[in-house]
């Protein structure tokens, strides 16, 4: 499986990518090509231009959750699939994979929709909907996790708005030497979501944890136990991006491998 990060809230020193509270990876694994959200603007776009990545031949879409900093770069997708169709350029209708509720209007306090600009039905006219509750493998080691039982007493115990954000989910590669999570913004609790991918994937060794963790100015107890959950897990990195304060991170890296992440940057991961 390889990685790209097309869009987070850092960019990479030295290497001048545009960056946005928001994110967007581009993952490549089992001959597929697929974006992990699409960021909150067309940043993602600029960026894997001048990464030299073609976003028209994308195979799918996964979105992690219905937010628009992870739903609002839609718009701009496709518009590059409708100038694809007005070139006379052979066109597949990607997936769209994501959680049944995740278009629902999401609306914080005084009356704002913080969800997706583009609702279910345009989006069915350029993408093949496969919304779904449950797990969906996606290629032979990569699987949607759906819905996330909310196990523990420390996660997800305030909501945004009245929102618990049920829709959050995560996308897990299986191996034979562990999983990789990635992961949007754990809304249900990076923790909860680890026991998902344990479950679905039959697997306890955890290699590594990408993306956002939602821990800003988290409470002592979310925080503490967060911290227990790693400790015992022992992944070998921990990369911590998007909704995930300093203040965490260092709290977080005295139990776990914290390593950075930003745009630009590309992870891989091979059987051993």
């Amino acid at each position: 499986m390889k990685l790209t990060v097309l869009t987070d809230n850092n960019s990479i020193i030295d290497r001048y990518f545009l960056a946005e509270p928001a994110l967007c990876f581009l993952i490549e694994e089992g001959g597929k090509k697929m974006l992990f959200d699409t960021g909150y603007s067309d940043v993602f776009i600029k960026n894997a231009n001048k990464m030299n990545i073609k976003l028209a031949d994308i195979d799918a879409v996964v979105l992690s959750h219905g937010h628009i900093d992870h739903t609002g770069g839609l718009h701009h997708l496709i518009s590059i699939f409708m100038e694809e169709v007005f070139e006379n350029r052979q066109m597949t209708k990607p997936d769209l994979i994501c959680h049944e509720d995740t278009f629902r209007t999401k609306l914080i306090p005084g009356g704002i929709d913080v969800g997706s600009p583009v609702k279910e039905e345009q989006l069915g006219i350029y993408f093949n909907l496969r919304l779904t509750k449950g797990p969906l493998w996606i290629t032979d080691k990569l699987v949607y996790l759906g819905g996330i039982p909310r196990l523990n007493d420390f996660e997800n115990k305030k909501p945004i708005g009245n929102d618990y954000v049920l829709d959050d989910s995560a996308i897990v590669w299986k191996s034979g030497n562990g999983l990789v999570i990635v992961t949007g913004c754990s809304h249900s609790g990076i923790c909860n979501i680890i026991e998902q991918a344990k479950a679905v994937c039959n697997e306890e060794k955890v290699i590594d944890i990408i993306g956002g963790f939602h821990l800003l100015n988290p409470s002592k107890e979310q925080l503490d136990g967060t911290i227990r959950c790693l400790t015992e897990l022992k992944p070998k990195n921990v990369y911590a991006c998007h909704c995930t304060d300093l203040k965490s991170k260092i709290a977080l890296s005295k139990a776990v491998n914290i390593k950075e992440l930003g745009v630009g940057m590309t992870l891989e991961y091979k059987e051993t």
